[in-house]
C-alpha cells in the first residue's frame, strides 16, 4: 500500500511570503494538479481506513487540512476545492468561531471588508488580541456552509488555541471536550483533533482518546502508512510553491523514497 501524505496549510492568502500562506494562485495551481495527475483526496475516515487496513485504494491518495480555520479558507480555498472537487479537512477554533459569530457582521459587508485588505498572520494576531473575529475566522454559518457542500469536514482545533503541552489535565478536558461539544451541537459531530502549535504530551493523547476523539494530529513531518498511530498522524507543511507540491506527492507516496527521504530530514 502507498503512503499517504497529509499536507498541512494555514493561510490561502495574498500576502506573497507571509508566514505560513499560500498565495490563492498557487493555491489553485497545486489543487488543479493534484487533481489532473489523479490524485483521491481522502477524508479522514478513509485515512483510518489506511490505517487499519481496511481500505486500500488503488490510486496515489492525499488528505488535506488547514490548521486554525481562518476566513481566508473560506474567502479563497474554498471556491477552488469546491472547481475541483478536492475534500479537506479544517481544524477550527470553536471560541475564535464563536467570537465571529457574536460580532454578527451582514457577511456581504464582512466579505467586502475582508478582500480589500485581507489581513496578514501578524495583522490576525492583532485583531484577535484586540478581541475582533470576524475578518480572522470563520464564523458558524460559514463552517456549516462548506460541510454541506459534502467536501469540508470541520476537525476541533481545541477551544482557544492554549498549546496543550502545557496544560493541567482539567484544562485538558475543558478545551479537548468543549470544543468536540460546540461542533457536535453546530455541525452534527467532530471526531478529528489537531494540536495547536503542534504542542502535546502523553498526556494530552490520553485525555484526546478518553473524551471520543478518533483521528488526532501533529505537526511532525511524516505520512500515514498502514499501522501508523491514529492518535499521532504526522503531516507534510505545505509550501508557497507551484511545482512543490506535485514533486512532493510523487516522493512521499512512493513507499520506499518517501521513508528515505524522511529519515534523512530527521537527521538534518
Amino acid at each position: 500500500m502507498r503512503p499517504v501524505p497529509v499536507l498541512m496549510y494555514h493561510h490561502v492568502s495574498p500576502h506573497k511570503g507571509d508566514m505560513v500562506s499560500t498565495a490563492p494562485d498557487v493555491f489553485e495551481w497545486q489543487m488543479r494538479r493534484m487533481k489532473e495527475a489523479g490524485y483521491r483526496s481522502l477524508d479522514a475516515s478513509e485515512l483510518l481506513g489506511v490505517i487499519s487496513g481496511e481500505y486500500s485504494p488503488q490510486e496515489r491518495c492525499a488528505l488535506i487540512t488547514f490548521d486554525d480555520g481562518y476566513l481566508d479558507n473560506f474567502v479563497y480555498a474554498f471556491p477552488v476545492l469546491k472547481k475541483y472537487g478536492i475534500r479537506a479537512l479544517i481544524f477550527a477554533v470553536t471560541d475564535w468561531v464563536d467570537g465571529a459569530e457574536d460580532e454578527g457582521m451582514p457577511r456581504g459587508a464582512l466579505l467586502d471588508e475582508f478582500k480589500k485588505s485581507p489581513p496578514t498572520h501578524d495583522g490576525c494576531k492583532r485583531l484577535m488580541e484586540k478581541g475582533s473575529h470576524s475578518l480572522v475566522s470563520i464564523d458558524w454559518a460559514m463552517a456549516s456552509e462548506m460541510k454541506a457542500s459534502g467536501l469540508i469536514e470541520i476537525g476541533s482545533h481545541t477551544k482557544s488555541h492554549r498549546s496543550a503541552g502545557r496544560l493541567s489535565r482539567e484544562e485538558l478536558n475543558y478545551e479537548l471536550e468543549g470544543s468536540k461539544k460546540r461542533i457536535t451541537e453546530r455541525l452534527g459531530g467532530c471526531d478529528s483533533l489537531c494540536w495547536p502549535k503542534g504542542s502535546f504530551t502523553p498526556e494530552a493523547i490520553d485525555a484526546a482518546r478518553k473524551t471520543g476523539y478518533k483521528a488526532v494530529f501533529t505537526t511532525r513531518p511524516g505520512v500515514v502508512r498502514n499501522g501508523s498511530d491514529r492518535f499521532s498522524i504526522d503531516r507534510i507543511v505545505a509550501k508557497d510553491s507551484a511545482g512543490w507540491l506535485e514533486k512532493r506527492l510523487r516522493l512521499y507516496t512512493n513507499p520506499l523514497l518517501s521513508r528515505l527521504y524522511l529519515m534523512t530530514k530527521a537527521k538534518r
